[in-house]
């Protein structure tokens, strides 16, 4: 009324009242009147903005990529906003240009000049292998003074959803990392295998072990119980020996025995004939019936008889007639010899 209008704004929006090309009042969430026809009222928004963001770049390998992500900003300036941009509300409350709505698509403009700086000095697979140093790449890029700070932005998050190739790349990307974990399926099998081998190899290694300490204290028992019926054989050798020694000493001793018996036979004999020779001399000239008479007086009746009957033979030319009767020659029969005192 009159001209009169009243302001409201609430406290995520800067409000800046010009008069005369001067600076009346500025604020967050400022309440006031104005007169409208000489007042210029510039609104800029403090809240911040998430602004989501797709294109296509190409890598340092000349392979496409799509970036998709988003981004979130917010004026952190907003004088110099204002002044780069045209933020002039109408008499209705509109803008007068179309500035404010262009703002995220030069938001999103310095992104990508970030991003297609990255990219062209990345390959595919190293920008889809470190998506996390592409965001603080860019991150660094945006919060530069020449980047969203010349523009009184501050920028709040970046995200990164998605890197993709096109799909002929991609499905060849897919194919070189299957085989890869095709391959690593194989070592993974072979290792697995190799495994079992190795533990089979020393189960093996252990019963060969086994066998051979048991065969090594069987040769042990063996070895003790070949030194023990050694050492028997030998005390019975030596037994043996010395039962044989004592033989010998025995048998050297009935050698020597015999002999010395032989020598005293042989002496013995020798005297007994020395003697009867020195009998013989002594007798050689003596007449035979002498000595027939004088072995009469020691001899048996029965020899005397037999020498009576030898006489009688001897002269049987001479006997005519001789008559022995049966009592006699029983009782000569029954008699017994005498024997002879030494």
């Amino acid at each position: 009324m009159f001209g009169f209008r009243y302001i409201k704004t609430n406290p995520s929006t800067y409000v800046i009242q010009y008069r005369s090309g001067n600076i009346v009042r500025e604020g967050a969430g400022l309440s006031f009147f104005c007169y409208a026809p000489t007042a210029s009222l510039v609104t800029v928004p403090l809240e911040s903005v998430d602004v989501p963001f797709a294109f296509t770049e190409v890598t340092r390998d000349f392979q496409a990529v799509t970036v998709q992500g988003q981004v979130t900003y917010r004026v952190d300036e907003p004088k110099t906003l204002a002044a780069l941009m045209n933020f002039t509300l109408k008499p209705d409350g509109k803008y007068v240009s179309e500035d404010p709505t262009k703002l995220p698509q030069r938001v999103i403009n310095a992104v990508q000049v970030q991003l297609r700086s990255l990219l062209q000095h990345q390959t595919l697979q190293e920008l889809l292998q470190g998506s996390d140093g592409m965001v603080q790449a860019v991150v660094a890029g945006l919060r530069k003074p020449d980047s969203l700070p010349s523009l009184g932005l501050i920028l709040v998050n970046l995200s990164i959803l998605a890197v993709k190739p096109n799909p002929e790349t991609a499905r060849a990307l897919e194919a070189e990392v299957r085989e890869q974990i095709l391959k690593r399926a194989d070592d993974a099998v072979y290792v697995r295998r190799n495994a079992a081998i190795e533990q089979e190899r020393a189960v093996k290694e252990n019963e060969l072990n086994t066998e051979i300490a048991v065969e090594t204290k069987k040769r042990q028992i063996r070895e003790t119980q070949m030194e023990a019926e050694r050492a028997v054989l030998e005390k019975r050798q030596q037994i043996q020996d010395q039962e044989m020694a004592g033989r010998i000493a025995l048998e050297e001793k009935n050698k020597n025995l015999t002999a010395l018996r032989t020598e005293n036979a042989r002496q013995e004999a020798d005297a007994k004939a020395y003697a009867m020779s020195a009998l013989m001399k002594s007798v050689a000239n003596t007449d035979p019936k002498v000595l027939q008479a004088l072995s009469l007086g020691q001899s048996d009746p029965g020899a005397l008889i037999a020498l009576a009957f030898q006489g009688l033979a001897e002269n049987a030319s001479k006997i005519g007639e001789l008559n022995i009767s049966p009592d006699l020659l029983r009782e000569l029969a029954q008699r017994k010899p005498v024997t002879a005192k030494a």
